[in-house]
C-alpha cells in the first residue's frame, strides 16, 4: 500500500490485474512515476557527490544502479519485455544511454552479467533453466 499516493491497494495485486482495469494501470503508473522520482533522485546527489579518496569521478561514476522488474507483465508472468535500466557506472564499465531488446530473457541473465563485470564468475542466479546461453552485454 502506498498511502502517501493515495493508493490503498497493494503493488503486487494491482500488477496482476487484467490490461482492461484502467483504474489499476493508472495507479501503477503513479507507483512507478514516483519510484522513478526517487530513483532519479538518488543518481543526482551520487552524481553530485565528488567520489572521496583520489579515485575519481562522482560517487554515481563508481555505482551502480539497477532498477528492473522481475517480469515483463505480472498478471501474465511473461518474460517479454522486462524492464531493465542502470545507471552510472561509468568507472566500472558500464555503457549507459543505449537502448536494448532481448527476447524472453529473464533478469537472471542481467545479475550474472553484472556478477561477472566485478570478478565473481557465476554460472547461474536463480533458476538455472533461465541462465542459460550469453549474459547481456553492457559494456
Amino acid at each position: 500500500k502506498m498511502s502517501w499516493l493515495g493508493i490503498k491497494d497493494g503493488h503486487h495485486s494491482l500488477s496482476h490485474e487484467p490490461d482492461g482495469n484502467k483504474e489499476a494501470q493508472e495507479k501503477l503508473i503513479k507507483i512507478n512515476t514516483w519510484f522513478a522520482g526517487e530513483l532519479a533522485y538518488l543518481a543526482k546527489r551520487l552524481a553530485d557527490t565528488p567520489e572521496p579518496g583520489g579515485i575519481g569521478g562522482s560517487m554515481l561514476d563508481n555505482t551502480l544502479i539497477l532498477w528492473t522488474n522481475e517480469l515483463g507483465k505480472g498478471n501474465s508472468h511473461t518474460l517479454n519485455n522486462i524492464p531493465m535500466v542502470t545507471m552510472g557506472g561509468e568507472n566500472l564499465g558500464i555503457k549507459n544511454g543505449q537502448s536494448l531488446q532481448f527476447k524472453k530473457t529473464a533478469h537472471n541473465k542481467l545479475h550474472m552479467t553484472l556478477a561477472k563485470m566485478m570478478g565473481h564468475d557465476l554460472q547461474s542466479f536463480g533458476l538455472d533453466s533461465l541462465c542459460e546461453g550469453d549474459g547481456i552485454s553492457l559494456s
